[in-house]
């Protein structure tokens, strides 16, 4: 594993945590990689909601999940992850976010931090105990920074006697992107 690498890390802290057959959520569908991932540790009995508010992004996970012959256990939803609690209802093992922009893609389309807490909020009301969000931080972009903060100063108020928030980053170098884990206790 690349110590440095937040997805690395962020598959493999959620890959012990996740249990064949649960429900999970991609909230940041993108170009399927999270998704992909998900499916393949739920296995058929198991189901992925992936969202996003692109139809680019729903295209390439959608061919990215027919060539892994993994499209039979989940759902492609174009529409905001602020939106997860009209798709799901069900509890959870684990929830993904990449914050940010689409890889190749307009820039200027952007999670944006209000829209996340909404969807954070949904996730956590819908995590099992000892289930996982995973949130994957990028700053470098404009909003970035700003986006991080917001989200930041609302996963500090968080219950601690029922959930832990983690957060994994390079100290000296402001700049790189960083891992947030909200683990629920209880």
């Amino acid at each position: 594993m690349n110590i440095f690498n937040i997805i690395e890390i962020s598959h493999n802290y959620v890959s012990k945590v996740l249990r064949i057959g649960e429900i999970a959520i991609d909230a940041t569908a993108g170009h399927g990689n999270d998704t992909i991932f998900l499916a393949k540790l739920l296995g058929k009995e198991g189901h992925v909601y992936a969202f996003d508010i692109q139809k680019s992004a729903i295209d390439s996970t959608n061919e990215k999940l027919i060539k892994s012959e993994l499209k039979c256990n989940v759902s492609l939803i174009k529409d905001s992850h602020e939106n997860i609690g009209n798709y799901v209802n069900n509890n959870i093992g684990c929830a993904m976010f990449n914050l940010g922009y689409l890889p190749q893609s307009d820039q200027n389309i952007v999670t944006c931090g209000q829209t996340t807490i909404i969807a954070i909020q949904e996730c956590i009301n819908l995590l099992r105990i000892e289930g996982i969000i995973s949130i994957c931080v990028y700053t470098s972009h404009p909003g970035g920074r700003a986006e991080a903060l917001i989200v930041e100063d609302y996963l500090e108020k968080i219950d601690k006697k029922n959930f832990k928030v983690l957060k994994y980053f390079c100290l000296n170098d402001k700049t790189s992107p960083y891992l947030v884990f909200i683990y629920r206790i209880k």
